[in-house]
């Protein structure tokens, strides 16, 4: 199997786990608060990488070695990516919606394209970067819905009070809160490109990140003295729905760090990206959704896969 080959199997198959993780997301979010459902989540990050990382290192003859540069930078990455990106985007969906969210979530490998480029001299051949802005405006059509940047909408943005703190301006901002979000998965990306071909260790590097990305959140969150009664008065089924969503989440993170090592940081990234050609249409299936697959919508999914047809045929 060629490096490429295996590069874009790995991709495929986190792009296959981040879509069971936001599907089942959509079951947990009722049984469970957001915020504590993150937690439990991050937790489950930590701990199934852990036991990931055992297995491998009890089947391998060889020992682990050791990289500090490499390790840091995954560390660094779970700061950007594991916290900060996450933290940015929950917050974007809270306060604007999944909808336009995901409009500036698209838009990251393209800062990761353009990082890897000027910090890792990665360059990607024209046929290349014209399949990824094919693929990322077909997602941002797929995403759109219609009437999602509409005055009406941005007014409600705009109705509070103006005499408001710095951080509560910054907190209603949709530009700031978005490129937040992508630019801090961007920079956790790059980061983690770089650590795995220093040191091809995907799930120790996941491992790593998970830990650095738990202990923020536990620092800096609030409610630190509930969390257990919180957790004993929650409810099972969600405990176990966000446990599973850390399973795959973890899962998809240590694929996609495999897959930096054979392709372009950018490539990796954006086929794991493309979870909105299969949330969709699972999403109308499985929870019998209201909303229609529109000809946007389908207009959408034909230019991301011709995007993702020219890439792989580079």
């Amino acid at each position: 199997m060629s490096d490429a080959l295996l590069g874009y199997g790995l991709s495929t198959a986190a792009l296959l786990l981040f879509t069971t993780a936001i599907l089942t997301t959509k079951l947990a979010s009722s049984r469970l608060s957001l915020g504590l459902g993150f937690l439990v989540a991050t937790a489950t990050n930590v701990g199934f990488s852990a036991l990931a990382l055992g297995v491998q290192l009890a089947w391998r003859p060889e020992g682990l070695g050791w990289h500090a540069q490499a390790f840091w930078l995954f560390a660094a990455a779970g700061a950007f990516a594991t916290y900060l990106g996450r933290w940015f985007f929950y917050e974007s969906v809270v306060r604007f919606g999944p909808a336009k969210a995901s409009i500036f979530q698209v838009s990251s490998p393209l800062f990761t394209a353009l990082m890897a480029w000027l910090l890792l001299d990665e360059r990607l051949t024209p046929r290349v970067a014209s399949g990824m802005a094919l693929t990322v405006a077909g997602l941002m059509l797929v995403s759109c819905k219609p009437g999602l940047f509409s005055r009406r909408q941005a007014g409600a943005v705009q109705a509070a009070p103006t005499a408001v703190s710095l951080h509560q301006r910054l907190l209603q901002s949709a530009m700031l809160l978005g490129l937040g979000s992508s630019l801090a998965y961007a920079i956790g990306n790059v980061l983690r490109g770089t650590a795995v071909r220093l040191w091809n260790e995907p799930i120790l590097g996941a491992w790593v990140g998970a830990v650095c990305g738990l202990v923020l959140h536990l620092a800096f969150s609030s409610g630190k003295r509930q969390l257990a009664a919180r957790l004993r008065e929650a409810s099972r089924s969600g405990l176990w729905l966000y446990a599973l969503i850390g399973v795959a989440t973890i899962s998809a993170q240590m694929c996609t760090i495999g897959a930096m090592r054979y392709i372009p940081l950018s490539v990796a990234t954006l086929v794991t990206l493309c979870t909105p050609l299969l949330v969709f249409p699972l999403s109308h299936w499985l929870f019998k959704q209201q909303e229609d697959i529109t000809a946007l919508v389908l207009a959408g999914s034909a230019m991301t896969l011709l995007g993702i047809f020219i890439i792989v045929l580079r």
